[in-house]
């Protein structure tokens, strides 16, 4: 795999982490109210399925993170893919800043795959 790729793949690995972090231990938390503009009440009421969601992002993630140790493009390219659609069903149904922050990146790593 390109190295280009390699970069992108694990910057979205990253973000996936990150999205895990904020999901099931900030959520009720000022940073992770914050960065979801949530209200303390609407955060502790979905904490679980926020919670659910993060453990999701942390299985992207740890995907992403298998292809790019072991150079397998057609894992990476399934979980991108993956990712790809979540951003943009994110998108489309509750911000469009989900897909600059979630789908771009996967796109990007997909577009450095094909391109290699």
């Amino acid at each position: 795999m390109p190295i280009v790729a390699v970069v992108l793949i694990v910057l979205v690995a990253l973000l996936h982490l990150y999205f895990l972090v904020l999901e099931m231990f900030l959520w009720t938390r000022p940073a992770g109210m914050k960065v979801f503009r949530n209200t303390p009440e609407k955060a502790t009421i979905t904490r679980v399925l926020a919670a659910n969601q993060g453990l999701y992002n942390g299985f992207l993630a740890a995907g992403l993170l298998w292809a790019a140790a072991t150079s397998r493009q057609d894992v990476a390219l399934f979980f991108l893919a993956c990712v790809m659609v979540a951003g943009l069903y994110g998108a489309a149904t509750v911000s469009r800043r989900i897909f600059y922050v979630q789908a771009a990146p996967a796109l990007a790593a997909i577009a450095a795959l094909w391109l290699a």
